[in-house]
């Protein structure tokens, strides 16, 4: 008596050939084809077409009013579209040679018909287009509410003011019912075109940092920063020579790890204070952190 694993194993084979249909099926129902089109296997295109035209000729509704006609031309059209096109016909050529291949066979057939029919270039293209669109408008929104509410600021208006000093030689406007900066809003935008305001956080928006044009100049980006490292290696590696100031002071910003805008408004001398200690170097570095920790215990 045979064990009960192979048993089931058994009647689940002859459940799945019961049920499941045939993979050629799928193409043309229960038909061939290629004997739809009354063509061999081994046909030519040009053999398919003129078998195509020459049946579409007398089962056309058009031309033959039976209503069995019109099935088989349905049937005839559906082949021909089949083994017309060169991909479709090397599918249905696998699933005849391998027609236990349902699933496979099956899920080839539905991708060549229901599958994205796009460049996935274009696609990523223009995914890029529209993030980018998101992005610049992104930064546009927050840059614009950034610099409304700088604007409300005293600040702000003392700058105006000052700007309407300069340009009047030292005279304010003492108009009736006027402030001595000029409310009107023509006014107010002509000075503050004057006023370059860089706001931390909320920059105005550029076209070279959208992704788009990032990904166009990636090529140059990465060509460019390996051109940097092999100098690099070879300037203070290879050559050991000293370090320039513009190298010490990356260096010193990224042993402390500041940001550029960071490390632009340190006053001049501390920058030139901090690149002279060489914090690059392990022990002067772990030394400077200890000094300042001294130093942020001894102010409290």
């Amino acid at each position: 008596m045979a064990p009960p694993a192979i048993c089931w194993f058994a009647f689940a084979a002859l459940i799945s050939c019961l049920l499941l249909p045939s993979s050629l099926a799928i193409y043309c129902d229960e038909d061939d084809c290629y004997d739809l089109l009354g063509v061999t296997q081994g046909a030519n295109s040009s053999e398919i077409k003129k078998a195509y035209y020459k049946l579409s000729l007398k089962h056309h509704p058009d031309k033959n009013p039976d209503p069995e006609s019109g099935k088989i031309f349905a049937k005839v059209a559906n082949a021909y579209e089949i083994l017309s096109n060169n991909a479709t016909r090397e599918q249905y050529d696998y699933a005849i040679a391998h027609p236990e291949e349902f699933f496979y066979n099956t899920a080839r057939y539905y991708k060549a018909y229901y599958g994205h029919k796009t460049d996935t270039r274009l696609v990523l293209v223009g995914l890029l287009l529209v993030l980018s669109a998101f992005q610049y408008l992104h930064q546009w929104t927050k840059y614009t509410q950034a610099v409304n509410m700088v604007k409300k600021t005293p600040a702000y208006k003392n700058r105006l003011r000052a700007i309407e000093l300069e340009r009047n030689g030292g005279t304010t406007n003492k108009k009736k019912g006027h402030k001595q900066i000029v409310k009107s809003g023509k006014n107010d935008e002509d000075l503050s075109k004057e006023l370059d305001l860089q706001i931390s956080g909320a920059e105005k928006p550029s076209m070279w940092g959208l992704l788009a044009v990032q990904f166009v100049l990636l090529p140059y980006t990465l060509s460019k920063l390996l051109l940097w490292n092999v100098c690099w290696f070879w300037r203070y590696k290879v050559r050991k020579s000293p370090y320039a100031w513009e190298d010490a002071c990356y260096l010193t910003r990224r042993c402390l790890r500041a940001s550029l805008e960071a490390w632009g408004n340190i006053d001049e001398y501390t920058r030139d204070d901090l690149v002279q200690r060489r914090l690059w170097e392990k022990t002067n570095l772990e030394s400077y952190l200890a000094d300042m920790r001294k130093e942020s215990k001894r102010r409290r």
